[in-house]
């Protein structure tokens, strides 16, 4: 886990230097490839809480970026979830939002959620949603705050945070599309932040695809 740690400010001081290192010609003509608006990596490595610590003190941003070469950079480096071990998050969401319940963007809203087994299906599903996300992949991207690998000892899962927990139509076709992004042929279940802060999650979730 110090690795990952140990990674981070490497790749925000080497990102310029990868792209300085390719055809110099080649790069003045093309440039970056620009994204459509910025997104933020965050991390969250859980060791044992200490005694009244606030929930997200583990929370740290990672790095923020807009270009294509700096996604890959940063994925290819750090953000693979079968990097991590025990208890730990990876999180990309829009620069600006926090992967917390507490964030105005994400307060009213909820999650998609799948579980994996396997760490290499886990780091599959990651690559292709983060891909979509950044892509603007989604007809309803206004409304995705990001996406969440968690990564447990018994299992890991996958978790799609949206904006409007309400609305029903928008998050069923939200959920899938996300569906056919990570080839996900079970049940996907959608639950209300509501619900997981009241500690009485809906059985079953509100919604399913």
């Amino acid at each position: 886990m110090a690795e990952v740690e140990a990674a981070l400010p490497v790749a925000a001081t080497e990102t310029p230097e990868v792209a300085a290192e390719g055809d110099a010609g080649a790069a003045e003509a093309k440039g970056p490839h620009k994204l459509q608006r910025q997104w933020t990596f965050w991390y969250d490595i859980q060791s044992k809480p200490k005694p009244g610590a606030a929930w997200g003190t583990s929370l740290k941003k990672g790095y923020t970026f807009d270009t294509v070469e700096e996604f890959w950079c940063l994925y290819d480096q750090i953000f693979r979830p079968s990097k991590l071990v025990g208890n730990a998050d990876f999180h990309l969401f829009k620069a600006g939002v926090e992967p917390k319940w507490e964030d105005p963007e994400c307060a009213n809203g909820g999650k998609w959620t799948v579980i994996s087994s396997r760490k290499t299906n886990l780091d599959t599903m990651w690559l292709e949603t983060c891909m979509a996300l950044i892509g603007e992949q989604f007809d309803e991207s206004q409304e995705i705050c990001g996406v969440v690998a968690s990564v447990r000892q018994r299992q890991d899962k996958l978790s799609l945070w949206t904006k409007t927990a309400s609305n029903e139509a928008v998050q069923v076709d939200i959920g899938k599309k996300w569906k056919e992004v990570i080839d996900y042929n079970d049940k996907m279940v959608y639950s209300f932040h509501d619900d997981s802060r009241s500690q009485k999650p809906s059985r079953g979730g509100r919604y399913t695809v």
